[in-house]
């Protein structure tokens, strides 16, 4: 399997590290192959979203998800890339430390905000059982569901929260809308007036469907421009969703795109959630037939100290690089593919803000000379210059106004439009 060299994540962790993993294995092992052999079961991850644990109350962007929920339903939206004919959800407690108690979940198709269409409501069960518990440190996946979809199809999962539960497996940033119910199980319900709404994913983590011969999973393992952050909320246009979107369109019907990104995340640290390094294997190893790994973080490294994490030290070039390195070398000892990414503009970035160290000259260097290492190194299978795609031709270093969102880091519905249209598929697809 994927996991028999953790050594970076067990040093980083030691014992408790140890436990998550062995917790992990279980449940993911549907979904985990070894590298160029077919899975046990055919399944494919048509749809991710990076779990993360609550951050320090001393960072200064608030993490803004409910401490606890009690006898309350959650309804979130997703969509899909590649289709098949059954579904299988992924709920996540691996940042817990208390056991989750699930006591109903629902698969459905959307019918606008929190309604769904009732004729395609689908109980799931686990184990065959319509209800279960999540160890602390473990996903939980689901029975198969016969449930037909096709590829870029939305999928509405609901699931009842009946015991009070702490939420401390999330991805902070959907970009989508969720909703919470009053008290009560919902999960059926073809609507109901959410007692509230959020924009961060609670609890689920993936979305698995039944697998074509063929079929591989891309990968990208990213920060919040690969999350989508500042793009048009429910609208999918995050870069990954129009990459998968061009893979319909030109002829791969069957490859996946798997986004693993996370607001924040840095190759070297924690902070907004855990490091590159730390989730390797969660993120990317426990998937199956992954082909290729677009690895496109370290802006994060350079930026953020000094600027939003408290007394952290800032890295030297040669630190990112030796962490992407790191990647770089357990991708390929999985008998995966790896395209590097290089940093985006950050010139100017969240200027007037009390962010606004984020951006110095002395970061742009750092940047730089990573930079110039992922576009001559030849350490990776393949480069896609995002930096250049995005780059003000006019104002090195700069993002083009044209794919600004405003706040001079992250792309714009148009930007992020931009990147999908500049991968090369051959590159990607190794062909």
């Amino acid at each position: 399997m994927h996991f028999n060299k953790p050594a970076i994540f067990l040093r980083r962790f030691g014992a408790s590290g140890r436990a998550r993993l062995a917790a992990t294995l279980p449940a993911l092992v549907v979904a985990v192959t070894c590298a160029g052999a077919q899975p046990a079961e055919p399944w494919i991850t048509t749809w991710a979203a990076t779990p993360g644990p609550r951050w320090a109350d001393e960072l200064p962007v608030p993490f803004g998800v409910p401490e606890v929920l009690s006898n309350r339903t959650v309804r979130q939206t997703t969509r899909i890339s590649v289709g098949g004919e059954k579904l299988r959800i992924v709920i996540s407690n691996e940042f817990g430390v208390r056991p989750i108690t699930i006591g109903a979940a629902t698969i459905a198709l959307p019918a606008g905000g929190s309604a769904v269409d009732p004729t395609t409501i689908k109980p799931v069960t686990f184990s065959g059982h319509t209800d279960a518990v999540i160890p602390p440190g473990a996903p939980l996946i689901s029975d198969p569901v016969d449930f037909p979809v096709k590829p870029l199809s939305s999928v509405v999962v609901s699931f009842y929260l009946p015991n009070p539960t702490k939420l401390a497996s999330v991805h902070w940033e959907a970009m989508q809308t969720g909703y919470i119910s009053g008290s009560g199980d919902m999960t059926k319900a073809a609507d109901f007036k959410p007692e509230s709404t959020i924009r961060s994913r609670l609890l689920l983590s993936r979305i698995l469907t039944t697998a074509k011969p063929d079929s591989s999973a891309i990968v990208v393992l990213g920060d919040s421009i690969t999350d989508g952050f500042c793009s048009t909320p429910d609208s999918n246009h995050r870069w990954t969703d129009e990459l998968a979107s061009r893979l319909q369109a030109e002829g791969h019907p069957d490859i996946a795109v798997v986004n693993e990104a996370f607001y924040g995340n840095r190759v070297l640290a924690d902070g907004f959630g855990t490091s590159g390094l730390a989730r390797f294997n969660m993120s990317v190893l426990s998937h199956a037939r992954v082909s290729t790994v677009v690895l496109m973080l370290g802006g994060n490294d350079i930026g953020l100290p000094g600027a939003t994490i408290p007394n952290d030290p800032e890295p030297t070039a040669d630190d990112v690089i030796a962490g992407l390195k790191q990647i770089i070398e357990r991708t390929h000892a999985g008998g995966i593919r790896v395209v590097l990414s290089t940093l985006t503009p950050a010139a100017d970035a969240f200027a007037g803000t009390r962010f606004s160290k984020y951006y110095t000259p002395e970061k742009a260097k750092i940047a730089e000379a990573v930079n110039a290492w992922v576009r001559t190194s030849n350490a990776a299978d393949g480069v896609i210059d995002f930096g250049k795609i995005l780059e003000d031709p006019a104002k090195p270093g700069h993002l083009a106004p044209a794919y600004d969102c405003g706040d001079h880091v992250h792309p714009n519905d148009a930007g992020y439009q931009v990147m999908a249209k500049a991968v090369d598929l051959k590159l990607l697809l190794g062909q």
